[in-house]
């Protein structure tokens, strides 16, 4: 009988773990709005979409958009930067309330989390040196790509381009700098990302080959937040229809990616 009522007593104390677990989830809109406060991660380490720059500020393309859409909902932006290897297991720990930097929607991701309306897609491109003899994908076997650590090409290339050694960094500007002293022969990231990067840092670098596949960009929430998904998409919506996301875009990208 003892043993009964022990084993009774646990199962009541671990479903009531779950329900309490699952109603804080469900009212996350609740909380941000009680909070005051939308709590977003990013990398910081992706430019020109999220960036530390010379004052010691966060910036970036990511970082505008997250703060527009707070603002919709009736909140303070609050940007959080970490790691892109850990991200979304940040966000399943409860540390932030919704990821809004450059993270592609995939089937392995959406096992784990769910994602807003697209904000915009790209697609995975490799880039080399500009006097790399190098005209696409598949003339690096044998040859150095540089990755960021958690990011999806990571997966692609080891699945369909096993011959490539690859090199992961923590960030791009980590990468750049090995592409530059010949220590990698190229490296993979997002198209507009690495354009623009290239660009604004004068590198000597370019794009080699076609994109090695398309993605769409999502701002991930956990699974039980229906509610906040619902209002992303709803702030989503009007800062496109009223301009503001095609003022961003063009200010940080120069074009609107939309």
């Amino acid at each position: 009988m003892i043993k009964t009522i022990r084993t009774l007593a646990a199962g009541i104390l671990l479903a009531t773990s779950c329900i309490a677990s699952l109603a804080a989830h469900a009212g996350d809109l609740e909380t941000v709005k009680q909070k005051g406060e939308l709590k977003f991660a990013l990398t910081g380490k992706y430019p020109p979409f999220s960036f530390i720059d010379l004052d010691g500020k966060l910036q970036g393309f990511d970082v505008d958009i997250g703060d527009s859409l707070a603002q919709r909902i009736g909140v303070q932006p609050m940007p959080v930067t970490t790691a892109w290897d850990g991200i979304i297991g940040g966000l399943l720990a409860g540390k932030y309330d919704a990821i809004i930097g450059s993270l592609a929607i995939t089937d392995e991701r959406l096992k784990a989390v769910d994602f807003s309306e697209p904000y915009y897609q790209s697609g995975a491109q490799l880039f080399v040196r500009q006097d790399s003899p190098v005209r696409g994908i598949d003339e690096m076997d044998a040859k150095v790509i540089g990755i960021t650590l958690g990011e999806t090409y990571e997966g692609w290339l080891r699945e369909h381009k096993p011959n490539v050694t690859l090199k992961t960094y923590k960030g791009l500007p980590d990468i750049l700098l090995d592409l530059q002293n010949k220590r990698i022969d190229g490296f993979v990231t997002d198209k507009i990302a690495g354009l623009l990067t290239i660009r604004d840092r004068r590198l000597d670098a370019r794009p080699a080959g076609e994109l090695l596949y398309p993605e769409k960009m999502g701002i991930a929430v956990r699974k039980d937040s229906p509610e906040l998904k619902a209002a992303i998409n709803a702030a989503l919506a009007e800062i496109t229809a009223n301009g503001t996301y095609s003022g961003i875009s063009q200010k940080w990208l120069g074009t609107d990616i939309r």
